[in-house]
């Protein structure tokens, strides 16, 4: 047996910046990783060896998804195409498009669609199987981050507006709110149990927030600052660009342009554990499957003023996690 290995560095990491990291659904082995250099690479996480690496249409990918049976991958693209990989004939495919650059891909495998949400302001629904959108709806602001659980959608728009939709049906929101935060919106994720959800600012700030409107249960909901660092008495403030739950612990991590990556218990409203400093922003985060396993995805993010030389490198991270790092206490 040879020594698991607490955190190492992938070789062969993406060559511009790093949009999205995933672990595979039905293999925590397989990771996927999406860039700015227009590819997506899936990776033998455990070897680093690149087992697949595809180009959408040679432009940028800001987001991708895995559909958990069948083995595909669909990719967002700035050039506001869908896109559909097949990892067994290594086929293809255009699913469909939007007007503007598509920002966020979700799947829901409750319901076996494809979700799309773009600068368009719009949001797409899909039938991969055909060319056309099932439905498609307005969010009257640009689409800046969703997410999917079972039925429910959420977004989150560039004007801070929170949607929340029910998959099942799509005639009307369920809810629209104003974010609980003062600032743009940067990432967005449901609570595995679909009780609430956690969304994170440019402002250094995580809000937690309860769907049931309820006086008794909104009452919990909250907002905390992290992802600060105070320097020669001055405090700087940086995106929290990451937000991936522990599926079994109901715990979560962000990481933030800080370079810091925190683990969270939002019921109980505290910080678990804060790993090391990395080399650069945190771009994505995402636990495996198995919950075992912490990808941590770093590229330059271009939130300071003078850019850095030497350009730090894109790189990510595999850390095995443990239960006194992520279960609540």
């Amino acid at each position: 047996m040879g020594e698991i290995r607490s955190e190492y560095k992938l070789k062969n990491p993406p060559e511009d910046g790093i949009s999205t990291v995933r672990f595979s659904p039905t293999n925590p082995q397989l990771l996927g990783v999406s860039s700015w250099d227009t590819n997506v690479r899936l990776y033998d996480s455990q070897t680093s060896t690149v087992k697949h690496k595809f180009s959408h249409n040679a432009k940028p990918v800001l987001d991708f998804v895995f559909k958990k049976e069948g083995g595909t991958i669909y990719t967002a693209g700035l050039d506001g195409q869908i896109l559909g990989y097949d990892l067994q004939n290594e086929n293809i495919e255009q699913i469909g498009s939007h007007e503007d650059s598509v920002r966020s891909v979700e799947y829901s495998h409750d319901r076996d669609i494809l979700v799309s949400g773009g600068w368009d302001s719009f949001v797409k629904i899909w039938d991969p199987r055909k060319r056309d959108p099932v439905s498609q709806h307005s969010q009257i602001d640009e689409v800046y981050t969703m997410s999917v659980k079972d039925e429910i959608l959420i977004v989150g728009t560039s004007a801070r507006r929170i949607i929340v939709w029910d998959l099942r049906n799509m005639e009307t929101p369920l809810q629209q709110r104003d974010s609980l935060l003062k600032y743009q919106t940067r990432k967005i994720s449901i609570f595995p149990n679909k009780q609430g959800y956690v969304l994170s600012s440019i402002e250094g700030r995580v809000a937690v927030e309860y769907f049931d409107q309820n006086p008794e249960v909104q009452k919990k909901k909250y907002a905390f600052k992290c992802h600060r660092i105070k320097e020669q008495s001055v405090e700087n403030i940086y995106p929290v660009n990451a937000i991936s739950f522990h599926e079994e612990h109901s715990t979560f991590a962000t990481g933030g342009s800080d370079g810091y990556v925190n683990v969270w218990d939002g019921f109980n409203k505290k910080r678990l554990c804060q790993f090391h400093r990395y080399p650069t922003g945190i771009a994505s985060l995402a636990f495996s499957s198995c919950g075992t396993m912490l990808a941590i995805a770093c590229s330059y993010l271009y939130e300071q003023d003078e850019t850095p030389n030497p350009m730090p490198e894109n790189c990510v991270y595999i850390r095995t996690v443990t239960d006194q790092e992520t279960k609540p206490k």
